[in-house]
């Protein structure tokens, strides 16, 4: 994805008011070889990229006065209570060194899985989110998982997956191998319940 930026020469809280009040948003980018930069984008291009989910999960196209280098965001600031961006932070990618972040996981057909078909169970979800660390040219702009195999009290964890080539996940503390889905009976329903109640066959 590609987004436009300009070389922003003032700087302070004034001087991003006043920027704001122009339809534009204070911003910085930093890391690599070169010295932090600040910046500033049209409010409405950036707004709009934002709340796309791969914007937040890709190497992008940075165009700065004319030239174009590969950044990954890293920070938002929004307004408390309107949709307005108040500052964005980016970090440049080197296509040799690894990058660490976020990105989204997607869950799939839990609801053909035989946990909610043949047992009735309710899947539930875990992180909508992993941390993985991987070359730029191999980070996914998403990780699926597969309920569709999910049985009855079933416990799926990351370790039950196969994550994209060349991609690592990043532990914090003591959880190495997160729970990422589970099947459990309905609340106030056992689990030897919701399974006599798969096989009994509807009245006619």
């Amino acid at each position: 994805m590609k987004f436009t930026a300009t070389s922003r020469s003032v700087q302070g809280s004034s001087a991003s008011r006043r920027l704001r009040r122009a339809g534009r948003v204070p911003a910085i980018v930093y890391g690599g070889k070169s010295a932090p930069a600040n910046i500033e984008l049209d409010h409405n291009e950036i707004y709009h990229a934002l709340n796309k989910e791969e914007f937040h999960a890709s190497i992008l196209d940075m165009v700065l006065d004319g030239k174009t280098e590969p950044v990954l965001v890293r920070a938002v600031q929004w307004h408390s209570y309107k949709p307005l961006v108040l500052h964005v932070d980016f970090q440049r990618v080197d296509a040799s060194q690894a990058v660490t972040t976020k990105v989204p996981v997607h869950y799939l057909n839990a609801d053909q899985s035989p946990a909610v078909k043949l047992a009735g169970q309710v899947v539930t979800h875990g992180p909508a989110e992993l941390d993985i660390t991987c070359l730029p040219a191999n980070l996914p702009q998403f990780i699926e998982v597969d309920l569709g195999n999910l049985i009855g009290n079933a416990r799926l964890h990351l370790s039950d997956i196969t994550l994209p080539i060349g991609v690592k996940f990043v532990p914090h503390g003591e959880d190495v191998n997160p729970l990422l889905a589970q099947a459990t009976a309905p609340k106030g329903t056992t689990a030897a319940d919701a399974g006599d109640a798969a096989e009994t066959p509807a009245a006619e």
